[in-house]
């Protein structure tokens, strides 16, 4: 299969501003479903709903006992491909999972279709498929002895790994080869698995990445948010717990522990950014945290002003929060066009310059001679904020002041989340007064990180003896070492300072 080639000439959504991305992207999205009738449409549809968590690529793998496992790997959005009656025939049965993919490790830039999850294998004991969300943080030591004990590995996903481990434990059945994989690995995971009659599910032990099972009819459902049970109508049942997997055969969920108990680390820059904000994490809405998120901004930063306006769409609750916090009203003065991903204009350099024009444009009558609070959800590169400042500048606004939903980026995550270089990130190398030189704004004010857990339900902030998150992009501690990293060069913290 050749390479994956450029992205779409006329995709509008894959020109970054100023040949840098400013956001962080996504992590991956899976999806499992057992016990119902075509249970590849449901995935479809659930695939469908993560989308925001990898629009790369897809995949879908379904098991039914006339046919056996069957295969679709996909570019592109689930809309594109699995939407098509003649794809969806080709995946019969009451069994199947999905994954959507952003890639973290592996050929960025340079996909394959061999590098689409889920990834299936062949045991003594009968087939199985793997669909992964997180990243694995030994995975190049692991690869090289696996590689030198003859495996052949068909990927450069990190992924691939736990199935080349899986094939070479004694263990009897798939759970338990995939409990012996796992021991090995080290990192971030939450995995969406089955076999000719298994649905399972599993957690990383600090349980870094999320994953919920539902229940639809007397069918079940795996997924990585709640949001992508509602489009099929399932009910939300529970979160797999950290260092929990989940057995599904026969109607019947089965719950293992096959690692040691540790204190929970969830990721929380997926209250922030990364998840929907119609999910539900760990008991609490999204939503309704990042509108908290906005109502600590205010308290911690509050300042004179005209309106509060948001970069949509991920500033907007957090936006609606500081609104309701400071009595300054709210406005949409920023308006994103919903339409982007076409258009027949090719797209020229002269086009590719415009940058962040091609998907935000300032209400100028809204905005000219005001006083702004601009809401955005964080600060990576600060590329996007310049633009924006200059755009709400050349429309006429009086001042602009920056409000940023979550703490400085310093620090890169290396637990399923792409992100920039250490010396890309432009908090981790200036200061706040600094930053807000450099981009030209009024003001620059980050909520702190007592304030986000504040945020998040932690009423008493965030306890530095023993953090209740995983917050490494901000703090810059890590709380899985990323061996693969250090052993290339990355230094952490303690040897940084």
């Amino acid at each position: 299969m050749p390479a994956m080639p450029p992205a779409h000439p006329f995709d509008f959504d894959a020109i970054p501003d100023d040949g840098t991305d400013d956001k962080l992207r996504e992590e991956c999205g899976v999806f499992g479903v057992t016990g119902v009738t075509d249970a590849a449409n449901f995935v479809a549809l659930g695939l469908h709903a993560l989308q925001h968590r990898g629009q790369e690529a897809g995949g879908i793998v379904s098991h039914d006992a006339a046919h056996g496992f069957n295969s679709a790997r996909r570019f592109g959005y689930v809309r594109d491909n699995f939407t098509k009656q003649s794809l969806m025939d080709t995946l019969p049965g009451p069994l199947a999972i999905g994954h959507v993919r952003y890639s973290t490790t592996g050929s960025k830039g340079n996909t394959q279709i061999r590098d689409v999850q889920p990834f299936f294998g062949e045991f003594s004991m009968g087939g199985a498929a793997i669909a992964h969300n997180g990243n694995i943080v030994n995975a190049d030591a692991l690869r090289r002895e696996l590689i030198d004990r003859g495996s052949i590995f068909q990927s450069s996903s990190d992924s691939e790994c736990i199935i080349h481990l899986m094939a070479r434990s004694l263990q009897r059945k798939v759970p338990e080869r995939m409990q012996d994989a796992l021991r090995r690995v080290e990192g971030a995971f939450s995995i969406v698995a089955m076999t000719r009659t298994k649905l399972i599910g599993v957690r990383d032990p600090l349980g870094v990445r999320p994953l919920v099972l539902g229940q639809i009819g007397d069918g079940w459902v795996l997924s990585s948010e709640t949001c992508a049970l509602d489009i099929i109508g399932a009910e939300f049942i529970r979160d797999v717990e950290p260092g929990e997997m989940v057995v599904i055969e026969d109607g019947e969920v089965h719950s293992h522990r096959p690692f040691a108990p540790q204190k929970s680390r969830f990721c929380i820059f997926e209250h922030v950014y990364f998840s929907r904000p119609d999910s539900i994490l760990g008991g609490r809405s999204v939503y309704e945290t990042r509108r908290q998120i906005g109502v600590e901004l205010a308290r911690e930063a509050p300042v004179e002003a005209d309106l509060v306006c948001p970069v949509p769409d991920s500033g907007t609750p957090a936006a609606i929060g500081y609104s309701q916090e400071s009595g300054i009203p709210y406005a949409m003065g920023i308006i994103r066009n919903q339409y982007m991903g076409r258009t027949f204009i090719e797209p020229t350099e002269q086009i590719r310059n415009m940058g962040v024009r091609l998907k935000l444009n300032v209400n100028r009558a809204l905005i000219r001679g005001k006083r702004i609070v601009l809401v955005d959800d964080s600060v990576v590169r600060g590329t996007t904020t310049v633009k924006i400042r200059e755009m709400l500048l050349d429309a006429g606004a009086q001042t602009v002041h920056f409000r940023i939903a979550s703490p400085p980026t310093a620090w890169p995550c290396f637990y399923g989340v792409d992100t920039p270089d250490r010396d890309k990130l432009i908090a981790a190398t200036m200061s706040e007064d600094e930053m807000c030189a450099h981009l030209g704004v009024d003001s620059l004010r980050f909520i702190s990180l007592d304030g986000l857990y504040r945020a998040v339900g932690e009423a008493g902030g965030r306890d530095p003896s023993q953090p209740q998150y995983c917050d490494a992009c901000f703090s810059g501690e890590y709380p899985i070492t990323p061996t693969d990293r250090v052993e290339k060069g990355f230094r952490l913290k303690e040897a940084a300072e």
